[in-house]
């Protein structure tokens, strides 16, 4: 199986949502070291990498502003 590293799509919060819901739907795999968590942990993984849904990497602007001080 060839390497897809640094190409394609990079996993996102959303798309693991997806996959948990149907392997939830599907009475799939839902331990902790199945499918679907992996797939959350990448998606959280990515997203905190500042990846966005499109595979690169998308521009940090910092944190939140409130407008509170």
């Amino acid at each position: 199986m060839p390497e897809n590293k640094g190409q394609g799509n990079a996993m996102t919060p959303s798309d693991a949502s997806r996959i948990q819901s149907t392997q939830a739907r599907s009475g799939g795999d839902m331990s902790s070291g199945g499918f679907s968590a992996r797939a959350q942990s990448a998606g959280a993984r990515n997203e905190n990498s500042g990846y966005s849904s499109s595979g690169n990497q998308a521009s940090n602007q910092g944190g939140s502003n409130t407008g509170k001080k």
